[in-house]
């Protein structure tokens, strides 16, 4: 759960300005998204090794973006 600290005199618009700073931070919106659908250990493990070889390849110049 988000508190945020908000003085009295503090503007509605400011302190929903600052509640939406910290959920973007606190990546709640990616957790729930991620837990919508199950995927295995070894999909994720494969996504994440494709990106790996994606990003070495773009460093060493084989791919332009």
């Amino acid at each position: 759960m988000l508190i945020i600290d908000s003085k009295d005199c503090e503007n509605i618009d400011k302190a929903l300005k600052k509640y939406k700073k910290k959920f973007e931070k606190a990546k709640i919106l990616l957790q729930l998204r991620e837990r919508q659908s199950y995927t295995k250990p070894s999909v994720k493990r494969r996504g994440e090794v494709l990106k790996a070889v994606y990003k070495q390849k773009l460093a060493s110049g084989k791919i332009e973006d």
